[in-house]
This record gives structure tokens, sequence and C-alpha cells, in this order.
């Protein structure tokens, strides 16, 4: 028996409930994972509460996706794995649990400098930003526009960016402007103005835009200063797209993702914990909350809360 939070109706973090549940055996492609922490994402809030689309229900249903821990069980088709490995995972069912079981390619050898709390928080916020950057074609010839530069996303977006060497514009609030910094970026606040304080900066546009913040803005900034449309995306607001003739990435919208797109998800993973673990790379941390108070932890998120927030089993 494992602890694990489940709903069994859409609704607020009310519905979240702890419950005693069995886990299935570990397939052969898979591992067993004792969960030391889980990181809490917004989409996990939306699903829950009905503002993103999801199957019916046919029974409880788990939150959470990404979070790291100690390996207890590896499939007999798995290579690269043994009982009692630190690792940190990602594409979970149900990853707000004392006990998961992943697929092993959804997982990756966590190094002791980097925490639990830190692995957990790399999933969703890595994969997105990095596939984002590489469908773009993120290059040290460009100039990038980050809207949202202090959110998580934000945050990795302008760390990826700069790693190819491109020159990064960032939206943030005033008092946020000193974190987007320090991570390599030239800091704009947003509101009112927004197309003229770039414009500032950088007087004949940027050449890639990504809305990480979901706002109209954000989007009318984009259309307004990026020289190509093909090189604008927004990972909010994908229903609205089309109408500013711009890319969304799933996440945002019905959008599906190339196979070449799912696999630079995935292999923003192992690809993260390695520069963590160089010193090359930063995640800031937020509140960390007890499994029982998921839903606390789902509120918190909602409201919008600075770095990352985790539950711990």
């Amino acid at each position: 028996m494992t602890q694990a939070i489940q709903y069994e109706q859409l609704g607020g973090p009310e519905v979240l409930t702890l419950r005693e549940v069995d886990l299935p055996a570990t397939g052969p492609d898979e591992i067993r994972i004792r969960v030391e922490a889980a990181g809490v994402n917004p989409v996990d809030g939306k699903l829950r509460s009905g503002l993103r689309a999801s199957p019916p229900f046919t029974g409880p249903r788990g939150t959470g996706h990404d979070g790291a821990g100690i390996v207890t069980e590896v499939g007999a088709d798995v290579d690269g794995f043994r009982v009692g490995d630190a690792v940190a995972f990602g594409n979970a069912h149900g990853a707000y649990a004392t006990d998961v079981i992943v697929a092993a390619i959804d997982a990756a050898p966590r190094p002791s400098s980097v925490s639990a709390a830190t692995g957990a928080a790399l999933g969703i916020p890595a994969g997105t930003a990095y596939q984002t950057i590489r469908s773009l074609a993120v290059s040290a010839n460009d100039t990038v526009l980050v809207h949202g530069g202090s959110g998580s996303v934000g945050q990795f977006l302008i760390q990826y960016a700069r790693l190819v060497g491109a020159t990064v514009i960032a939206t943030s609030s005033e008092r946020r402007a000193d974190l987007v910094r320090t991570l390599g970026a030239t800091q704009v606040d947003y509101g009112p103005g927004l197309i003229e304080r770039v414009r500032a900066i950088v007087p004949d546009g940027v050449s890639v835009a990504i809305d990480a913040a979901g706002t109209d803005e954000a989007n009318e900034a984009s259309v307004a200063l990026v020289h190509d449309r093909s090189r604008a995306a927004t990972l909010v607001r994908g229903a609205d797209a089309a109408g500013w003739g711009i890319r969304a990435f799933r996440g945002g919208g019905p959008s599906p993702l190339t196979a070449q797109e799912e696999a630079w998800r995935r292999e923003a993973l192992p690809l993260t914990l390695s520069l963590l673990a160089a010193g090359a790379f930063q995640v800031e941390l937020g509140e960390s909350f007890p499994l029982a108070d998921a839903g606390k932890a789902q509120e918190a998120v909602d409201a919008g809360t600075d770095g990352k927030v985790v539950v711990v089993p």
C-alpha cells in the first residue's frame, strides 16, 4: 500500500483527498520510486478544477507529474537504474504520493548535489522551456523576448537561451527585476508602454518572442516586436494563438507536439540535472507542504507565489 492524493470529481482544492492505495506491479520498462518531493505545477490545479479538459472519470484520479526520490524496484527490461539510485522524474500519473511507478525513459539519475526538491522542480517547466527554445531554433544570433521571466518556465527560458548565447529581454514586476537580471536577461516592467520600453532597448525589434505570462499585452507585444511570427509562441494561450498568427505549444492549448519535440522535453531532464551539478543553472525554490496539505500547495500556486512549490511525503 502507498499513500496518494486523489480526487473523484472536479472542483476546488477541497476535492483532494489523501488515501491508501495499491500500486500495480512494476512493468518491464518501468521503475518504482519512493517519492521524496513532488513538484506542484499550474496545470495540476487546472486539471483538478476543469479549466483544462481531461477524460471523464472512471475512478479516483491521482495528481501531479513531476518529482524526485529513490528507486525501490527496477523492471526486468530496464538498464541504467538500480535499487537505491537517487532520481528525478516527469510524466507520472499521480506524483503526489509516497510511491510512484514511472516509465524508465521519464526518469534520470539525480546527482548528489541536487536536492530532491530541486529535482522535483524540473519536469514540466524544464521540458516546456527547453523544447520551446529548440523548436524556435534559438541561437547566439537571436534577441529573445520572454514574457513572464520571473516564473518557473520563464526562468528556465532565460537560462536555456543564454546557454546558446542569445541576448534575452524579459518582462517581470519591478519587485522581481533583480532575479531576472541575475539570470542574464535585460529586465523590463510589464504593463502599459511595454512595446515602447522594449523598443528603447532594441529599436529594430526582436527575432524571437515567447509568452509564458498568458496576457493579451504579452502577445500583442510579441506580434508588434518580432520580425517573423513563425518565431513567436505562446505557452499559455494556445486557443488564441491562431488569432495572433503565432505558434502555440501544448500546455496552453490543443496543439500537438511532434515526436522530436516530445524527445526534446525528455532530453531536458538529464541535461538540466547535469547543468545544476556543474553550477551552470539555478532553480528558485518556494514553499514546501506536507503531502496531506496538497490542497494548500495548489492554492498557493493558483494564487501566484515566488519559487517552485513542492509537496513532501
